[in-house]
């Protein structure tokens, strides 16, 4: 080839490659989008040095690559991520990090060898040695980013040529990557302002400095405007009949002096109680804080202003001094009975008999309850306001503590019906047993008190991810939807309710202990007259189970010649009704809540039937019966307050003879007890004869026993 052949050839190649040049710096600026702007950045790189492969990382702020902004040029995503998988957590990453500089070599795995790092095969379908070349991206002292590309599509390995093409290159396309950050960052906080001036709580408006215009406004200040606005009238037409008042100084109409001018003056005000009306006496009260913004030159360019609408704070203060007065009554109402009781007691005493003074201690004792329970309140608020709410949470059985409410509510007068739907599978959950019972507790009374005594109550319990749902709800009185947020602040009541002894406190008091278990409280009602719903939420758990409580009765040795019915139950009150029930109908009761007794009484007692809760402190009454079952075979009723099909019907597969749901009556229940023992002792399903007698002999088929004398 002659000089001037070579020479043209030379020329040639250097206007295809100044061409390619500009066609990439056109490319890379024409968009301000981060993402786009990268993506170009990579792509042209590739074009110029004829790169197969070719990534583009950016770094954060530490200089560390930033993986899920990362770009790929001729990499499948599944391919991108097995080249993470290969680079995370290795030796490879700080030389990518940190390149030296421009860096081009022939076999990148030989590279890395020459480095000290181990043997590294890329996982990609490239025939070694695999070609290199990476340069990082840097503007203004600061690492941006850095250019990867691997595998050269025209030769073996990248020539000094496309070094020097992507260096120039990669110095316009830091600044053109700054540019766009720059731009990303700018406009991100933009937007974030304005999405925190939009959702504030704090009205908000601009007006024009020069001539009044109202330029902008966030939708508390709408809110505001609706509030007084004529509607279907626009905004422009309420400042000009809109009245104020600022604290301190006589009212004025935006319609007599010259709104531009005020704006004009450039008054800054601060925290300055506002009232704005409308000639028909609609009215707004605000805090006002009005801000000038200045030019260059000294002008007002605009005013900031800003309102606080008054109303909730007002209504806040209406219902603490409600609840003062309250609590003061409350406080005064159980003093007087005291003082009166303590009174009599000590000026009477001689002439009282003893029923009479057991009845004024009984007002003291009870008077003093109520106090000690009001102040247990206020210090729970207190304690949940300052964060302070002890709470100790341990693995605890859902069934057992739906049982427990169920009880306590019972014992201390609830008279509505309790519907529980608990299912079988669900897990334990992390509760403080106290607290939570103080939770059950409020929601029970809040439905008893607005519901009659005749409508049921329902109790239910549900899985939901890591949580328990438990929920109470009633058939009463109902809430309004606009209500149902204000429920849990203090000092709240449901509307329409009896207020007598309610604090408004417990609501609130119930969200401090749910949420100082990990969990929320939420409230729902389809309207008013048409019940609520409470439900709340715990950890589950999958710790082990808890420790028994005792309550072991045995049979007097007067009742051994009845038969015995062993019952099972750490209800108080169901144990006091069976201890009523089983002697008026013939049969000797023994009691227990503490399922490690019962093989004892079954031992030393024999008796005839057993009647079992199906939920018992530590252990399932199914899982019970059958360790039972292995001892003596014995007929059991199971008494529930679950009446869901399911957990009957488990209860007769696992070998049940009867299921009674709470609450029943005296007469079922020994009906029920006669009817298993008949069916236990008739020979094969017939029903026994009546008793044989003969002189001083009795023989009784039924139950099995002979009388002599």
């Amino acid at each position: 080839m002659s000089s001037a052949e070579e020479y043209e050839a030379r020329l040639a190649a250097l206007q295809e490659r100044l061409s390619r040049f500009t066609q990439a710096s056109l490319r890379i600026n024409e968009s301000v989008d981060f993402h786009t702007v990268l993506q170009g950045v990579l792509d042209s790189a590739c074009a110029l040095t004829g790169a197969r492969y070719g990534v583009l990382t950016p770094f954060d702020e530490t200089g560390d690559i930033q993986a899920e902004g990362t770009l790929a040029f001729g990499v499948t995503p599944a391919q991108m991520e097995a080249v993470w998988d290969t680079l995370t957590g290795s030796e490879y990453c700080e030389f990518f990090e940190q390149l030296p500089g421009p860096t081009r070599h022939g076999d990148l795995a030989g590279l890395l060898d020459s480095l000290g790092l181990p043997g590294f095969q890329l996982p990609l379908p490239v025939n070694p040695p695999v070609a290199f070349l990476g340069v990082v991206l840097s503007y203004g002292g600061e690492s941006l980013g850095a250019i990867y590309l691997a595998e050269k599509q025209s030769g073996p390995e990248f020539s000094a040529e496309d070094e020097e093409a992507l260096v120039m290159f990669a110095s316009q396309a830091s600044m053109v990557m700054a540019n766009a950050r720059r731009y990303r960052d700018e406009r991100k906080a933009r937007i974030d302002l304005e999405t925190l001036i939009k959702t504030s709580p704090v009205a908000v408006s601009v007006f024009d400095g020069t001539t009044g215009d109202l330029v902008s406004f966030n939708q508390e200040m709408a809110r505001l405007f609706e509030a007084l606005r004529t509607p279907g009238s626009p905004v422009e037409q309420l400042l000009e009949v809109l009245i104020y008042q600022r604290e301190g100084r006589p009212r004025e109409s935006l319609a007599e002096i010259p709104f531009t001018e005020a704006l004009a003056r450039g008054e800054t005000v601060r925290d300055e109680k506002i009232e704005l009306a409308v000639p028909d006496g609609r009215r707004v009260t605000a805090l006002l804080n009005a801000t000038p913004i200045h030019s260059d030159e000294g002008a007002v360019q605009s005013v900031v202003i800003t309102l606080q609408d008054l109303a909730p704070f007002e209504e806040m203060e209406r219902l603490r001094a409600e609840f003062l007065a309250m609590v003061s009554h409350e406080l005064r109402t159980p003093l007087a009975a005291i003082k009166g009781s303590a009174t009599t007691l000590a000026e009477a005493m001689p002439d009282l008999d003893p029923a009479e003074m057991r009845q004024f201690f009984r007002i003291i004792t009870d008077q003093t309850d109520h106090m000690r329970e009001l102040i247990a309140d206020l210090l729970d608020v207190a304690r949940i306001e300052t964060g302070r709410l002890p709470v100790d949470p341990e693995p605890s059985e859902v069934r057992a503590l739906v049982d427990e409410a169920r009880t306590r509510f019972q014992n201390s007068g609830g008279r509505n019906d309790l519907q529980i739907e608990v299912p079988l599978e669900l897990p334990r959950i992390m509760a403080d047993r106290r607290r939570v019972m103080q939770v059950f507790s409020n929601l029970l009374t809040n439905a008893a008190r607005n519901s009659h005594q005749s409508s049921p109550i329902k109790i239910e319990a549900r899985r939901e991810g890591v949580h328990v749902v438990l929920s109470v709800s009633d058939q009463g009185l109902g809430i309004e939807s606009d209500r149902l947020p204000e429920l849990f602040r203090k000092f709240s009541r449901i509307e329409g309710q009896d207020r007598e002894g309610d604090t408004g406190l417990g609501l609130a008091i119930c969200k401090g202990i749910v949420e100082a278990h990990g969990g929320r409280i939420w409230a729902e009602s389809d309207g008013p007259g048409l019940g609520s719903r409470f439900s709340f939420t715990i950890p589950a758990s999958d710790a082990g189970p808890s420790e028994p409580s005792r309550l072991a009765g045995r049979v007097p040795h007067s009742e051994r010649r009845r038969p015995r019915i062993l019952c099972v139950d750490d209800d108080p009150q169901m144990v006091r009704d069976v201890r009523n029930t089983l002697p008026e109908a013939g049969y000797a009761p023994i009691v227990t809540a503490d399922p490690a007794d019962v093989f004892e009484l079954i031992e030393n007692e024999e008796p005839r039937l057993i009647l079992l809760d199906l939920v018992l402190p530590g252990i399932d009454g199914i899982e019970l019966m059958r360790d039972i079952r292995h001892l003596v075979d014995v007929p059991v009723i199971f008494l529930s307050v679950y009446g869901e099909d399911d957990v009957i019907a488990r209860a007769f597969d696992h070998g049940a003879d009867d299921y009674l749901v709470k609450p029943f009556s005296p007469t079922e229940l020994a009906a029920r007890i006669r009817a298993t023992l008949r069916r236990r002792n008739a020979p094969d399903g017939l029903e026994p004869t009546e008793p044989f007698v003969l002189g001083d002999l009795s023989i009784d088929y039924g139950e099995r026993r002979v009388w002599l004398a």
